[in-house]
């Protein structure tokens, strides 16, 4: 990808997005991200999916996390939840990324927007 003083406007108001909203309700960067780069940077599905991945390695969310754990009194993270489903989602994402490589571009675009439209119907009309 060219590095153009556009592509690296759009790079740092896609970061600034899914930062912000992933510390402020708590959403995965990749809902934010993939279909951003998607659609202003024209990446493939795959390519945008990797690159989600690669940008949420663990330092990224350091800070955040941080915030949450001093809040209040003792923080607001169970620590033996947060590694116990790390560890399962470290090898999810690895079963997960498999899969995903072996499906057809429009087919995972799909999968991927039917998932968004499931859980945001969800959030929508729950209590």
């Amino acid at each position: 990808m060219k590095m153009t003083v556009t592509t690296i406007l759009i790079l740092i108001i896609i970061g600034l997005s899914a930062g912000i909203l992933s510390g402020l309700v708590g959403v995965g960067g990749g809902i934010i991200m993939v279909p951003l780069f998607v659609i202003f940077l024209g990446l493939t599905q795959h390519n945008a999916q990797g690159l989600s991945l690669a940008v949420m390695l663990p330092p990224v969310t350091f800070l955040a996390v941080y915030n949450y754990h001093t809040a209040g009194s003792g923080g607001n993270i169970d620590w033996r939840v947060a590694i116990t489903v790390s560890i399962l989602f470290i090898i999810g994402g690895f079963i997960g990324s498999k899969i995903a490589l072996q499906i057809d571009q429009r087919m995972l675009r799909k999968i991927f927007g039917v998932f968004m439209l499931i859980v945001a119907i969800r959030l929508i009309f729950t209590k």
